[in-house]
């Protein structure tokens, strides 16, 4: 960028005194249970299995959440602090749950 000497610097965007707000996520409490619930509930009839009760932060929730949905062959999402996986098999995921050591309960019908 060519300096000129007539051009001067009113306001710049670039650098302020506000300084931008971190968002932190606290990461909820379990009770050490980890919960399947079945759901189909705004989703146009199709059934998913929520994973509720993982005491884990973003980065390793999605990591497992990628594990779970590779061994399922099937799709899936992580939403506040849960794991929602596009299959109605929830034996599965429990089994899968159990070899990570995770005490598991299927909960909801």
């Amino acid at each position: 960028m060519r300096k000129d000497s007539n051009v001067s610097l009113v306001y710049s965007t670039d650098v302020g005194r506000i300084a931008p707000e971190v968002e932190t996520k606290q990461i909820p409490d379990g009770d050490g249970v980890v919960r399947i619930h079945k759901d189909s509930k705004g989703r146009k009839g199709k059934g998913v299995s929520v994973i509720k009760g993982l005491a884990l932060d973003e980065k390793a929730l999605k990591a497992l959440a990628q594990k779970l949905k590779k061994q399922c062959g099937c799709g899936g999402t992580v939403k506040e602090f849960n794991i929602e996986v596009q299959t109605d098999n929830r034996e599965q995921l429990k089994t899968l749950l159990e070899k990570l050591n995770y005490k598991v309960k299927l909960a909801g019908g």
